[in-house]
């Protein structure tokens, strides 16, 4: 349900509202179709057409200050195609029609509170607003101010109870109390006793774990505490403020919102708070040519307070004032005359607004006269955690307005004090601001964690087919017959191929006068491999076939977790890794040595904000040296660089990098690789994969002054 308070005070809901409540009127059964307003012999009419005629009268409440009417037609929808209505008919202003959920409410504006009936005319509801006099409109508002905040004329559902009672913060500072209640048809009534605010819910239980008083001073709101209580048939809230305050409640379908908001004092307004412009109590004047001082002295004793009015007011007036709240009928009179007025406590002094203005600017003239001539006073001030050569450059400055002119200052470093000569008044004010800087700055442990992980996967599927002769018959200059993997032969400690008729064997050469630990088709691994040669009785002639089918599956994972500890506002850097040398050429032709720094480095500058929460301007490498150049060997780096918000003790990923490189090679012989089913005798197909991936966590936590890097 959209709450009471919009829709008592006109807010118009938002388009994609409407069209969402347009696309769902056809589903309910029944609808309001016709909004009329019709005036006779002083009883205003409202009549509300429906689709389908009601069985009996809507229910309804009425709120006295702001005075509405409200009515709610649960299973009805809005057809009228529009949610306010302008009406300004007696003391009818406007309405309001809004559908919510699975019902309608249609709220009446008043000007002031009347009394009405309701009644059913067929496929009509008729509400009669008959006029009030002055003494019953009165008990009208006593009775409501007495009477329930939403108490729904219809029979309360059994079982009604609070769910739950919370308190928040408002972005404003004000305290929002919040009640979950079990029907929003529970009767609430509200009023003022005394220094609290006390919420009865009519009908309703409460739960034992919620029988309890919460103090919530600790949040910094107008409220110090609240508690909450089982009474008879109805749940008691007793809500506890302090200072000048006001408060504010309404209820959203199941949901009550008591806000209690803090009140600057004006002393130039009568009434304080923020609800309107007047607030006074209502008051009606009729005179005809009285004089101005009299007027003032009705309107003193009508509101008990003290009114002090000067030598020069003078005049008469006629004035007829009906039902006007009395500080707005003063302010009438005020501005009809020419005067204005200073208040003080519950004291009004009312003068010409010339004689004001001249008595206020001989008062600041008078209090700057006894600055000047004021005696000076020395005093001096220990600075325990700022330098206080920083405060003695800030009171030295030309820009500064906390030192009077007559001011001095001295600094002294080595006790780390600032001395100060000035009048009275102005020291004070240095001493609280020295108050409020000097204080210990809080720390922050900043936590990185650098996580990499590598994996890499490699597949060789393939035949080689080789022919050998190691007869002395030799082809050309030393050349021999054979082809693919052709020979046998051995390899000594060296890794250099041994090969001729009496050589040993103890390995199978794929290439001849390749190494065997050498070259891209060198055996790197027994796995997958399988050999079948035929040969002859001299080991002269063979012929060899090998099958490759190898698969090799590799994982990294290497976590890096720098931590450092600063203060607030203060950059801190912690690096740990190595300086790479290499030699630089000068034009001269000199050479000289150089650093690189391949490095795991955390540079971070923490910033605590007012709700406990922290802002970091962040900077992370992690470099590694690369391939060596011409120049000088290469870094490989990488690098994250940002500003984030985090929550004390939150966790959040600041960057990350991921790569993936796939690649696919084949071997084979020129054109016999290419001949179908026998090709694969003569190529090797080779897969290679490889992933990397890195993330940056970060996790700041503000400490304690116990907390350690532990």
């Amino acid at each position: 349900m959209l709450l009471l308070a919009a829709a008592c005070a006109g807010i118009a809901p938002a388009p994609a509202v409407l069209a969402q409540d347009a696309a769902q009127v056809q589903a309910f059964a029944n609808q309001i179709e016709g909004f009329e307003v019709a005036e006779q012999g002083g009883t205003l009419y409202v009549r509300l057409t429906m689709k389908e005629p009601l069985s009996a009268p809507p229910p309804s409440f009425s709120v006295a200050n702001p005075a509405r009417i409200a009515f709610d037609f649960p299973a009805t929808g809005n057809a009228l195609g529009r949610t306010t209505q302008t009406i300004e008919q007696g003391d009818l202003r406007s309405a309001n029609i809004v559908q919510a959920g699975d019902r309608t409410r249609v709220v009446l504006n008043m000007v002031k509170m009347n009394p009405h009936d309701v009644r059913i005319d067929g496929r009509s509801v008729v509400i009669a607003i008959r006029p009030a006099s002055v003494q019953e409109m009165q008990g009208s508002v006593v009775a409501q101010a007495q009477g329930n905040f939403a108490e729904s004329r219809s029979t309360a559902a059994v079982g009604q109870g609070v769910r739950d009672v919370n308190f928040r913060r408002g972005k404003d500072g004000e305290g929002r109390v919040v009640v979950d209640l079990g029907s929003p048809d529970t009767g609430i009534d509200i009023r003022q006793q005394g220094g609290n605010i006390v919420v009865d819910f009519l009908g309703a239980s409460l739960p034992e774990h919620l029988r309890r008083r919460s103090d919530v001073t600790d949040f910094g709101t107008p409220v110090t505490s609240m508690s909450a209580q089982q009474m008879g048939d109805k749940v008691r809230l007793t809500v506890t403020p302090n200072g000048l305050w006001e408060h504010n409640a309404y209820q959203s379908d199941n949901r009550f919102v008591l806000e209690v908001k803090r009140v600057v004092e004006d002393p130039n307004k009568l009434v304080q708070g923020t609800r309107g412009q007047y607030q006074g109590e209502k008051l009606s004047l009729n005179f005809q040519n009285i004089d101005v001082r009299s007027v003032l002295q009705v309107i003193a004793d009508f509101t008990n307070f003290n009114i002090i009015t000067s030598d020069s007011v003078q005049g008469s007036l006629t004035l007829r004032l009906k039902d006007v709240p009395w500080d707005q009928a003063l302010d009438i009179i005020l501005q009809a005359k020419g005067l204005d007025m200073r208040k003080n406590g519950n004291v009004i002094w009312i003068a010409p607004g010339d004689e004001l203005a001249a008595r206020e600017k001989l008062q600041l003239e008078a209090k700057q006269q006894i600055n000047d001539l004021e005696p000076l006073a020395t005093e001096s001030f220990q600075i325990n955690y700022h330098k206080a050569k920083e405060i003695f450059d800030f009171l030295k400055s030309k820009d500064q307005t906390i030192l009077s002119k007559r001011g001095s200052v001295v600094v002294d470093e080595r006790s780390n004090k600032v001395f100060v000569t000035d009048v009275a008044s102005r020291l004070q004010s240095l001493r609280r601001l020295v108050q409020e800087i000097d204080i210990a700055p809080r720390q922050v442990l900043i936590e990185a964690r650098i996580v990499e992980a590598n994996k890499t996967f490699s597949r060789d599927l393939g035949v080689r087919l080789g022919y050998g002769d190691r007869t002395n018959r030799h082809i050309g200059n030393g050349g021999r017959l054979g082809f693919g993997s052709s020979e046998f032969g051995s390899v000594d400690s060296s890794g250099n191929i041994v090969t001729g008729p009496n050589a040993p064997i103890n390995t199978v050469i794929r290439r001849v006068g390749e190494s065997a630990t050498s070259g891209s088709s060198a055996l790197t691994s027994g796995y997958g491999n399988l050999n079948l040669t035929l040969f002859n009785s001299s080991l002269t002639r063979f012929l060899n076939l090998e099958l490759v089918a190898q698969e090799t599956d590799g994982r990294i994972r290497l976590v890096s977790s720098p931590r450092v500890l600063t203060a607030n506002q203060v950059e801190a850097l912690i690096e740990q890794g190595t300086e790479i040398p290499y030699q630089e050429a000068s034009s001269s032709g000199a050479t000289s040595t150089s650093f690189k720094k391949a490095v795991l480095s955390l540079k971070v500058k923490p910033q605590i904000t007012p709700d406990g929460r922290l802002q970091l301007s962040i900077e992370v490498n992690k470099d590694s040296r690369g391939e060596d150049t011409s120049a000088g060997p290469a870094i490989d780096t990488k690098k994250v660089k940002s500003e984030v918000l985090i929550e004390n003790g939150g966790t959040v990923v600041i960057g990350g990098i991921y790569e993936e490189t796939d690649t696919s090679t084949t071997e084979q012989v020129p054109l016999l690789g290419d001949i179908p089913v026998l090709g694969h005798l003569f190529k090797t197909n080779m897969k290679n994969s490889e992933r990397r991936e890195m993330l940056v966590f970060i996790t700041p936590r503000i400490v304690a002054d116990a907390l350690t890097l532990r």
